[in-house]
């Protein structure tokens, strides 16, 4: 059976990460890391990484209720929750080591909300900041892919700003995170078709209902707006 540390070397193989980033992500040398993947089927030649190539992925996840209505289409629009995804994006920061950024998206309407630079957690750490992260998310979390969080994401940012909406500063920051996204995944964003907007606690509904009147005309679009 192989160690966590192996499987990690293993997996990071198969993402096409050369034995010497994976030692330097891992902590290792890079004759451990060379032994583990001769013993475990050969050895390949490995694409150049280029200087300024991110991290590899840990792993990526999004709140289950966000995941059955973008990814799944499982979801009717009339059982969704809430509009509200949180996307977060975890990379190898060494052996049992992280960087973790999320991304709480309003996937009906104003797309990123709300943005968190990048963190360096260790494991039991990292652990607690994912069960706090969800723990206002009664659905729960499932993990996705890079492109699928990409996805949600760009995906929200680009049909915002088509609605008059622009992610806040920090997005020019923690975008780079997510690496570059090809578009090819497209997702239905918006409620039936239309824009529909909730207000949130530190939302301007004036302002929101005024620029979507301004973009997509009185009748093309839904709100609902909480009191107190």
């Amino acid at each position: 059976m192989l160690s966590d540390i192996e499987q990690e070397i293993l997996e990071l193989h198969e993402q096409n990460y050369t034995p010497r980033e994976i030692a330097s992500f891992l902590g290792l040398r890079i004759s451990q890391v060379r032994g583990v993947i001769r013993s475990n089927g050969g050895y390949q030649v490995l694409r150049i990484v280029h200087e300024g190539d991110l991290p590899p992925v840990s792993s990526c996840l999004v709140n289950e209720n966000c995941a059955k209505h973008l990814l799944d289409a499982t979801l009717k629009d009339d059982e969704i929750l809430s509009s509200l995804a949180l996307v977060l994006v975890t990379r190898f920061n060494g052996y049992d080591k992280f960087l973790v950024c999320s991304y709480l998206v309003d996937y009906f309407c104003l797309g990123v909300k709300d943005t968190m630079e990048v963190r360096k957690l260790d494991k039991s750490r990292y652990d607690y900041f994912v069960a706090q992260s969800y723990a206002s998310f009664p659905d729960g979390y499932r993990e996705i892919s890079l492109s699928e969080a990409q996805g949600i994401v760009y995906g929200s940012v680009d049909y915002a700003e088509r609605l008059g909406f622009s992610p806040p500063p920090e997005f020019a920051e923690t975008q780079k995170h997510l690496g570059e996204w090809d578009g090819a995944l497209k997702l239905p964003f918006g409620c039936e078709g239309k824009p529909l907007y909730i207000n949130g606690p530190y939302d301007n509904p004036r302002q929101v209902i005024k620029t979507l009147e301004s973009t997509v005309g009185r009748g093309n679009f839904d709100y609902i707006l909480g009191i107190g």
